[in-house]
């Protein structure tokens, strides 16, 4: 497991990495706001087209080879940023930054699916929570390094030390990974995939991902604007990111853990898990730094809860012939709900303020589970319905 540990860390650390410092960079190719946005979009967009694709390769040809692909892949591209210095050539930067999503793109899905395929069912949950618990160490140290890499060498030396990792991690990877062969799958038609996917045992769990996504990518993009307008430094700001992804990194492991062990169920835990981060994105609508410190708890607390919850269930659903296609397909939903829920926010903000940007989107992630609990409630009390109380006890 610790390869695929090692994968999930190094998928997270490139993207933030490099999103935290492209826009302290003087060079005229990030010189705009616009060009700052293309670049960012550049890694993100290749997630969102080619993930689902390369999920469906792995349970083509094996997830194994197409993890260590994409990890070459990305230390490749990483190193190809060198041109981009030497040559003084912005297309190569552009080159490096699309290259590495699209080599993230392959490794991400299949060491998921690796997860799932190298663990009994009874413990997916511990499996996906130490997964999850890296890849939460790499959304900390990411923005850290990456700055302190980009204070001692500039955009080379970062992309440099990420192309190293990749290359290591490939090689543990190609060691240490058993092979986890395809295994045998009847033909699937287009319609049998759409079926598939339309399944409330997959749109469940994966909206929940995507939900979750959305109130982690807003926590970490705009908790830092809400402390810079209440007059609070970088500092101070940026120990409210480390606190979200460190909440969550701790949540992880100990959800995980309580689903194996029957004390949680997913349908409670997805449920809490998203109440709770909505509860965090109306705490960022208070003034000041409690506010924001109780809303990076919250919005890690929450996070962590729904993220090794929602993939053990889709792992558990799913037949294992097609665990790379779906662990794609989640993914796919994730990095909709990363980008929807900033651009939500962002929308909503500009009209009326990052407060009801803030309350609009934890609206959002809570109408569900709250009309799913009214509807759960309706049921218990109705006439002759089963579990209505006979004046023994409270209802169950």
């Amino acid at each position: 497991m610790w390869p695929l540990h090692a994968a999930g860390f190094t998928t997270v650390f490139g993207a933030h990495g490099v999103a935290a410092v492209l826009g302290g960079d003087t060079d005229d190719v990030v010189g705009s706001l616009l060009m700052l946005g293309a670049l960012l979009a550049l890694y993100d967009g290749a997630e969102v087209l080619l993930k689902p694709l390369f999920g469906s390769l792995a349970d083509r040809i094996g997830a194994r080879p197409v993890m260590i692909g994409g990890l070459i892949g990305f230390a490749a591209a990483s190193a190809a940023s060198a041109a981009y210095v030497v040559a003084d050539s912005p297309g190569w930067l552009w080159a490096a930054r699309l290259g590495q999503g699209a080599a993230a793109s392959a490794f991400s899905p299949s060491a998921s699916a690796l997860v799932a395929r190298l663990n009994p069912a009874a413990k997916h949950g511990r499996a996906f929570g130490s997964y999850g618990f890296y890849k939460s160490i790499g959304y900390t140290l990411g923005p850290l390094l990456g700055g302190a890499l980009m204070w001692l060498g500039g955009l080379r030396l970062l992309f440099g030390v990420m192309a190293a990792p990749a290359a290591l991690v490939a090689v543990w990877a190609l060691l240490a990974v058993p092979a986890a062969p395809p295994l045998p799958r009847r033909r699937q038609t287009v319609l049998d995939l759409a079926r598939r996917l339309a399944d409330p045992v997959f749109l469940r769990p994966t909206a929940a991902l995507a939900a979750a996504s959305a109130a982690l990518s807003v926590g970490v993009g705009f908790l830092p604007v809400s402390g810079a307008a209440a007059g609070y430094g970088t500092i101070a700001t940026g120990a409210a990111v480390s606190v979200l992804a460190l909440t969550a990194a701790v949540v992880q492991p100990k959800a995980g853990r309580a689903l194996d062990e029957g004390r949680l169920t997913t349908g409670r835990g997805l449920t809490t898990g998203l109440l709770v981060s909505a509860a965090g994105l109306g705490c960022a609508a208070v003034p000041g730094l409690p506010g924001i410190l109780l809303a990076a708890v919250l919005i890690g607390a929450g996070t962590g809860l729904i993220t090794p919850l929602g993939f053990a269930a889709l792992a558990t659903a799913t037949p294992k012939e097609r665990i790379g296609q779906t662990m794609g397909s989640a993914e796919l939903g994730r990095e909709l709900g990363d980008a929807g829920g900033p651009l939500l926010v962002a929308g909503v903000a500009t009209a009326a303020g990052l407060g009801t940007g803030y309350a609009v989107l934890a609206a959002v992630i809570a109408a569900g589970p709250l009309i799913a609990l009214a509807r759960a409630g309706r049921g218990r009390t109705a006439p002759g319905a089963a579990g209505t109380p006979t004046g023994d006890g409270p209802a169950a």
